[in-house]
């Protein structure tokens, strides 16, 4: 009896040690989405052609920001009529900025809420379901099977709900992030020495930036959660925030690697006037689309993973209830 109770605990901490190794960390994650991504060729091949209007539609939508980014350094650049102020912005927008420049930011941030969302939007979709089905199949797919496989209406709907809250609310933390860099930009640009406020645009901006990506760790799942799943807005964020509850750490490691290779392909292109036309905004929107589908797959296994540390949650408790009954 007692032999049988030692062989009988051993095995049922052996089963919840087992679920315990499936979890995956960031660099176990990144691995999994690019076995994901390039064991099938053919899933090369469909997202590569699914990606087709993104990318056009990319490579006209990031030289029109690069222009806009460099003149609005120029605007802000420019020497104020006053050496120190307590809160610079307001007035000092209202004093540089034109007329001309107001109609590309209001036209730029049409381009952004619409077009763009759209087509990522569409990309997003194929990729992800694409995706989830070699990952939780595990077996190779042909051209055709992909194609004769739909995404039904009611999940597209849904995904189109989320993906407008996801939106929304990324929208209004950018828009922070942007008048943080903004004050902080303009403090150095002009020269005036307020080391308070500089380094309180600074403490705030590093903040918010990690809440960002954190959120976006979750925000994305709830993307995932509606193609998969068929959930959509809150019911979506809400099981979003269920998984990832106790692992923000890890949904923020991961979108910290694509922010850092968003911006190290985008900054040297503003350094080097890639905007002004030929072969430099191309390969920077091919990377930054090839990251961009990375991304989702990436997302798709964090969702798959998430899914995993729950059921091993699940069973540790039924474990520890059956240990605690047989000891009794």
């Amino acid at each position: 009896m007692e032999n049988n109770h030692i062989m009988m605990n051993q095995k049922l901490l052996e089963k919840s040690h087992d679920l315990q190794k499936q979890k995956l960390e960031v660099f176990d994650i990144l691995r999994e989405a690019l076995i994901v991504s390039f064991k099938n060729f053919n899933f090369i091949i469909f997202i590569f052609l699914a990606s087709l209007p993104f990318f056009g539609f990319m490579v006209y939508y990031e030289t029109f920001l690069q222009r806009t980014f460099v003149e609005a350094s120029h605007i802000l650049k420019h020497p104020p009529s006053y050496s120190t102020y307590n809160w610079p912005l307001p007035e000092f927008l209202v004093k540089t900025v034109t007329k001309d420049f107001f109609h590309e930011l209001v036209q730029l941030s049409f381009l952004y809420l619409v077009p763009l969302h759209l087509f990522e939007l569409c990309t997003v979709i194929v990729t992800v379901d694409l995706a989830s089905r070699i990952y939780a199949e595990e077996t190779p797919m042909t051209l055709k099977e992909m194609i004769h496989k739909p995404i039904y209406g009611a999940r597209l709907r849904g995904t189109f709900v989320t993906s407008f809250y996801v939106l929304f609310l990324s929208t209004c933390t950018l828009l922070g992030l942007i008048w943080l860099a903004t004050n902080y930009y303009v403090i150095f640009a002009n020269s005036v020495v307020d080391v308070l406020f500089a380094v309180s645009y600074g403490v705030a901006f590093v903040v918010l930036l990690t809440k960002f990506l954190e959120w976006s760790a979750m925000w994305n799942m709830s993307i995932v959660i509606s193609t998969l799943e068929g959930l959509y807005g809150v019911e979506a964020f809400v099981l979003s925030a269920y998984f990832s509850k106790g692992i923000g750490r890890r949904g923020l490691l991961l979108m910290l690697v694509f922010f850092v290779w968003g911006l190290s392909l985008r900054l040297p292109c503003l350094y080097f006037g890639c905007y002004e036309g030929g072969r430099g905004i191309v390969a920077q929107i091919c990377l930054f689309c090839l990251g961009n589908a990375l991304k989702w797959v990436v997302c798709t296994v964090y969702f798959y993973d998430c899914k995993k540390r729950i059921l091993e949650k699940k069973v540790d408790e039924e474990v520890g209830r059956d240990i605690d009954a047989i000891d009794a």
